[in-house]
């Protein structure tokens, strides 16, 4: 699984880092991954992530 955060339509809320600290961070005002590919056991809480996002801004690639 891949993940990726869209700078451009993140509001800066930080729900993603609150529920996935292992793949998401802040930089600045916006979110941004840790590493494209997701974590083996962070699979839930990124698409998680991906739901919840109010923007709509975080994108998930299954491989």
């Amino acid at each position: 699984m891949k993940v990726s955060v869209d700078r451009e339509l993140c509001s800066g809320c930080e729900l993603c880092v609150t529920s996935c600290p292992d793949v998401f961070e802040m930089d600045g005002d916006v979110a941004r991954v840790k590493s494209e590919i997701v974590p083996p056991g962070a699979e839930e809480c990124v698409a998680q992530a991906a739901e919840d996002c109010p923007t709509g801004a975080i994108k998930v690639e299954e491989e």
